[in-house]
C-alpha cells in the first residue's frame, strides 16, 4: 500500500511529546512491512543541522492563504527504504524557536501557520508521483486535509482521490481559532457549518477532521469507547458517536529500537530480564547524577511529564506531601504550567534528600529515568494511550496508573489477573487513593521475588510496532 502520513512534529526531527514518537515510528514500522511511505512535517528551525542530508526537492508550493499568496519549498530525506520525510520550508512560519510557542503562549498565526501546512499536505497528496492510496492526517494541526481533498474531488476533478485517515492523539488539543480564521482556508462556506468545522460560533479544525474524514482512529480501546461520551467527549462526543462506524482504536506501540534497556547508549550498564544487575548499576547511577542520596534500598520512583492539569499533577504533588516521608525518594523531569513547575520546587525544597527535581525535557535523562526507577507515576485524569508506561515495562519499572485510556489497556494489575500483573492500578482521582497505591507499591518492593514477577512480566510484554501495522492497514481498507 501507498501511505502519506502527515504530522506537526515526527521523531527525530522534531518533538513536544508522543505525537512524534508515534507518527515516526507508524512511518518507519510500515515501511519496514514493504508499503511506500511519506512523511510530511515542517521544517523547524535546527534541522538541516542536525540532518546534513536533506536535500531540496524541485518543488514550489503557491498556495492563497485568504487575500495574501504564501511560498514554501520541498526538502527530503529518505533514512530508509520505502520511506521519505518531507519537509515543508516556510521560514516565516516554521523557522522559530518554538513549534507551537514560546515561553508558555500559542503563537499567535498558529492558524495559518497550519492551515497552509494542510494545504501543503493536500497538494502533495494530490500530486506525489508515486500517489498515495491513503493519507493519514494526525490531531487538529492536519484537521482540515480532510476537506481540503473532498472539495478537491468535488470540484477541481480529483478522480480517485486517496482516503483520508485522521488519528485523534488527544481530544483535548482541538484547534480552535475564530471564525474568520476559516477565510484562510480558501474553502466554501459549506464546510463551515455545524455539522462541519464551526463550532461554538469558532473554527474548529479538529471537528473538521473529524466530520469529514473517511476513517477515524485513535490510540487505545478504551478511549476510542471514551471520546463517545459526556465525560471524556470535550464536547465532540455527539459528532464521535454520529462517526462511531467510522471509528477504532488502535493501541499506540513502542520502537524497541529507541527504547530497549539491553542495548541503550544512554545507559552505564545495559541489563535484560535474566540479568538485571545493570537496573540497580543505573538506579545508583540515577540518585547520583540527580542529586540524591545513593541508597539501593530506598525505592524509587519517578515520573516524566508535562505538568498540566491533564497528567494528574495536582493528586500527585498531594500524594507525595504525605508519602515522601515514608521512606522514599522520588524525581520528576517535566515542564509545563508556570503554577505546577512552582509547585513542584516547593515540594523539591522542602525534601531536598527525598525529591530531585529538573524543569524541561532531556532525552538521555528520559532513559536513565526509565532505567533507574523502581515504580514510575502517571495518574492521568485521561490519558488517549500513553507511551511511558509502556516503556517502563520494557525496562522492569513498575507502573502506577489510573484506570483510564491506553493506561487501562497497557498496565495490568493484580486484580484484572495475578499471573500476568506487571503494574498497580487505581481508579478514584484522589491524592489519598493515590498514595494508597503507592503504599502497595511499597509493599511489593519489600517482597523481592513477587517484584521481580511483575518486572519479568512488563518486560515481556510485547507492544512492538510491528504488531500495530496490520491494524492500521485493516482499518485504512475497511472503514470507507
Amino acid at each position: 500500500m501507498k501511505i502519506l502520513l502527515a504530522s506537526s512534529e515526527v521523531y527525530p526531527y522534531s518533538k513536544t511529546g508522543g505525537l512524534a514518537d508515534a507518527v515516526g515510528a507508524l512511518g518507519k514500522a510500515l515501511a519496514q512491512a514493504g508499503h511506500q511511505v511519506g512523511i510530511v512535517t515542517p521544517l523547524y528551525r535546527g534541522i538541516r543541522e542536525a540532518f546534513p542530508g536533506l536535500r531540496r526537492v524541485d518543488w514550489n508550493f503557491d498556495f492563497p492563504l485568504g487575500n495574501q499568496r504564501i511560498n514554501a519549498e520541498l526538502w527530503a530525506l529518505e533514512p530508509a527504504p520505502w520511506l521519505t520525510i518531507y519537509f515543508i520550508h516556510q521560514s516565516g512560519y516554521f523557522d522559530r524557536d518554538g513549534i507551537y510557542g514560546e515561553n508558555g503562549a500559542d503563537y499567535w498565526d498558529n492558524g495559518a501557520r497550519f492551515i497552509f501546512f494542510s494545504k501543503c499536505v493536500t497538494h502533495l497528496a494530490r500530486y506525489l508521483p508515486w500517489q498515495p492510496e491513503v493519507i493519514n492526517v494526525n490531531d487538529w494541526q492536519t484537521g482540515l486535509v480532510p476537506a481540503m481533498v473532498l472539495h478537491q474531488a468535488r470540484t477541481a476533478g480529483w478522480a480517485n482521490r486517496p482516503r483520508v485517515c485522521l488519528t485523534i492523539h488527544n481530544l483535548a488539543y482541538q484547534g480552535w481559532f475564530p471564525a474568520s480564521a476559516y477565510a484562510l482556508a480558501n474553502l466554501p462556506a459549506d464546510y463551515f457549518r455545524a455539522e462541519g468545522a464551526e463550532h461554538f460560533g469558532k473554527l474548529n479544525c479538529l471537528k473538521a477532521g473529524i466530520a469529514f474524514a473517511d476513517i477515524l482512529t485513535t490510540v487505545s480501546p478504551r478511549y476510542a469507547r471514551e471520546i463517545t461520551t459526556q465525560e471524556f467527549g470535550e464536547s465532540l462526543d455527539a459528532l464521535l458517536r454520529k462517526r462511531q462506524s467510522a471509528l477504532v482504536g488502535i493501541l499506540n506501540g513502542v520502537d524497541y529500537d529507541e527504547w530497549n534497556p539491553s542495548a541503550d547508549p544512554h545507559l552505564t550498564a545495559p541489563y535484560s530480564a535474566a540479568a538485571l544487575r545493570g537496573k540497580v548499576i543505573a538506579k545508583a547511577a540515577l540518585q547520583k547524577e540527580l542529586g540524591l542520596p545513593v541508597e539501593p534500598q530506598t525505592p524509587l520512583f519517578g515520573t516524566i511529564t508535562r505538568l498540566v492539569e491533564q497528567k494528574g499533577v495536582d493528586i500527585q504533588i498531594g500524594a507525595l506531601e504525605e508519602m515522601l516521608n515514608a521512606g522514599i525518594q522520588f524525581v520528576l523531569l517535566g515542564s509545563g504550567s508556570a503554577d505546577y513547575e512552582r509547585a513542584w520546587r516547593k515540594l523539591a525544597a522542602r525534601f531536598p534528600q527525598q525529591a530531585a527535581l529538573r524543569i524541561g525535557y532531556h532525552h538521555a535523562l528520559a532513559h536513565r529515568i526509565e532505567a533507574g526507577c523502581d515504580f514510575y507515576l502517571m495518574p492521568s485524569r485521561f490519558e488517549p494511550c500513553g507511551l511511558n508506561q509502556m516503556y517502563s515495562l520494557r525496562y522492569g519499572t513498575v507502573p502506577i496508573v489510573r484506570r483510564t485510556g491506553g493506561l487501562d489497556d497497557t498496565v495490568v494489575d493484580a486484580i484484572d489477573n495475578p499471573a500476568l500483573a506487571n503494574g498497580i492500578k487505581f481508579s478514584e482521582y484522589s491524592a489519598p487513593v493515590l498514595a494508597r497505591a503507592i503504599r502497595k507499591a511499597l509493599v511489593l518492593y519489600a517482597d523481592a521475588e513477587l517484584l521481580r514477577h511483575y518486572q519479568q512480566n512488563g518486560m515481556a510484554a510485547d507492544f512492538s510496532w510491528s504488531r500495530v501495522v496490520g491494524q492500521y492497514l485493516t482499518a485504512f481498507t475497511n472503514h470507507i
